[in-house]
């Protein structure tokens, strides 16, 4: 019996494809932790819960490859990795956490998902000729931005919403640098050994930054509910579905391995109104669809663009 059911679900497996399981996962999962980093910083500072997830993640991935005696980063690797130790992690996945502080999580969602436009802008201001398929892109996905914020309009008197804003913001733009950076620089150094190294600088980097300005807590005071949404955004967040995302990176075409861009804040919306009864309304639905409508025609144009 037991045998039936192994060969029935590695059949499954087989007929679906590990790379798209992969992608699902992606899809899924990373839509989720922004549902966990909302609970974690309700009880503790944001850069301090980013802080302890990477270096927890960054450890477990660090061991695993000196167990397999993989080879340490030379020369101009190390400074690949810390440059995109500061922008993927210290400040865009440290700006983001903080960001979900003040903001709802399907909101952080959907700002966090606009990064191609900043990396169409940072194109033009560089002198570089961009699509009109990119440029309309920009467009409709502007258009929607502005849907979404019609029902927030209220919200922009509250000094903390606006903060949550331009964290949220400011994150998306250092994640469209260090992707841009990855594309010039990417060296042909193994990807997960890489990214374990970056969690574990970034870290150090954080725990430094709460600890010189006074703002951490004692590990002893963070509450049960935060170390969950550490566990989970280690595991699920940092060590699994990264693993995944590589994966799929790896053995899908890029038009199919980006589409966890746009479910992502999809899971994230509707999971935050129905776990944290976000708002869910008319405006952010519709908005949300046209925003991403208008990532879709970005992100199509630069893959035409590279073929």
């Amino acid at each position: 019996m037991r045998t039936k059911i192994k060969n029935a679900f590695s059949s499954k497996i087989n007929a679906i494809g590990l790379p798209i399981l992969a992608l699902c996962w992606v899809s899924f999962f990373w839509g989720t932790t922004w549902l966990a980093s909302k609970e974690g910083v309700k009880h503790m500072p944001a850069l301090q819960l980013a802080g302890i997830r990477q270096l927890i993640g960054g450890f477990l991935y660090v061991c695993f490859f000196l167990y397999k005696k993989t080879p340490w980063p030379k020369g101009k690797q190390w400074k690949a990795i810390l440059i995109l130790s500061i922008l993927n992690f210290v400040l865009s996945n440290g700006l983001s956490t903080w960001g979900v502080k003040y903001i709802s999580s399907g909101l952080g969602a959907i700002i966090g998902a606009i990064f191609p436009l900043w990396i169409v802008l940072i194109t033009v201001f560089r002198g570089e000729r961009i699509a009109r398929l990119s440029i309309l892109g920009l467009v409709v996905s502007f258009g929607g931005v502005c849907v979404i914020f019609y029902d927030h309009l209220a919200d922009f008197i509250k000094p903390d919403f606006r903060f949550g804003i331009f964290l949220s913001l400011f994150s998306t733009v250092t994640w469209a640098y260090g992707t841009l950076y990855t594309r010039k620089k990417a060296a042909s150094f193994n990807p997960y050994f890489s990214l374990g190294l970056q969690m574990v600088i970034s870290s150090t980097i954080l725990l430094a930054i709460t600890g010189a300005t006074g703002t951490g807590v004692s590990i002893t005071a963070i509450p049960a509910n935060s170390w969950w949404a550490i566990g989970y955004l280690t595991i699920i967040g940092s060590v699994l579905t990264f693993i995944a995302f590589i994966y799929a990176l790896q053995n899908l075409p890029a038009h199919i391995s980006s589409v966890y861009a746009y479910i992502n804040p999809i899971v994230a919306v509707l999971l935050g109104a129905l776990i944290f009864g976000e708002p869910l309304t008319f405006a952010i639905a519709i908005g949300g669809g046209i925003t991403l409508c208008g990532l879709y025609l970005v992100n199509y144009s630069i893959r035409k663009a590279r073929i």
